[in-house]
């Protein structure tokens, strides 16, 4: 599970119950037991957020079984291809997993947050949303989208009693087949690589801070300074280069987040 896997041992560690949310055959009773070592209460629904009905049916199971006031939501997908290659299903897997999921789970059990309040909202991004990619062209877009998404709900949340944020990893070992193809990029496919534990830490303390927008550690800033400074014409085919290499690797339809 990666980073969601860390994000459950942080809450947990916290003293927070936890209902963890993935696909089948993701471990979910396995990290539950592990979970409930911690002295905490722990569920898990496995379901595929990519299809619109078992968001509902999630949303419509945790009204009526659990009183939320922090919703994580980290599901996401990626990987690197040429666009007019990429196969249309998984085109729509990648905006409704990454869009369309986060948004409906957030409209949907929002009345429930408030009633609960204080609440928080904490959504992954990652570092690649602050540029585009060539060979990586819908995965930034769709996290520019969970940025800008995010940063103006914040701002309507003002005042109720709920904060949303937003949280930009770089790249992070969380397995063995993410791990070799980061590898594969030399050194800068390993600059500002994070581990899940860190990032889930940094993240969930500075969601209980209401920090709106962050990037989980000190070398991402860094390139996320650079980024901002450097014009688009230099930092662009850079990026560009190392996913077609990346994408010419895969030679199947990308896995993974």
């Amino acid at each position: 599970m990666g980073l969601g896997r860390e994000m459950a041992f942080e809450l947990a560690g916290r003293g927070f119950n936890l209902l963890l949310v993935s696909l089948q055959n993701e471990d979910l009773e396995e990290v539950c037991s592990e979970v409930k070592k911690k002295g905490v209460k722990a569920d898990f629904f496995e379901t595929d957020l990519t299809i619109k009905n078992n968001l509902l049916e999630l949303t419509g199971h945790i009204k009526n079984n659990y009183n939320v006031n922090i919703l994580v939501n980290n599901a996401g997908i990626g990987g690197s291809s040429e666009f007019e290659k990429t196969g249309v299903s998984y085109i729509e897997k990648i905006i409704n997993l990454n869009i369309r999921a986060t948004v409906l789970i957030i409209h949907q059990l929002l009345p429930d947050l408030k009633k609960n309040a204080p609440s928080y909202i904490l959504n992954v991004s990652s570092m690649a949303a602050f540029s585009p990619i060539g060979y990586k062209t819908i995965y930034p877009a769709s996290k520019a989208f969970i940025n800008h998404f995010t940063k103006g709900l914040n701002e309507e949340l003002k005042g109720t009693g709920v904060s949303a944020s937003v949280v930009n990893p770089g790249p992070m070992r969380t397995n063995e087949y993410v791990t070799g193809r980061i590898n594969k990029h030399g050194t800068l496919g390993k600059m500002g690589v994070e581990s899940p534990g860190k990032v889930a830490n940094i993240a969930i303390s500075k969601m209980f801070k209401h920090r709106g927008s962050f990037s989980a550690s000190w070398p991402n800033r860094f390139s996320l300074f650079a980024i901002r400074l450097l014009p688009s014409g230099l930092t662009l085919p850079v990026l560009t280069r190392a996913m077609k290499k990346d994408a010419g690797e895969q030679k199947k339809t990308p896995q993974g987040n």
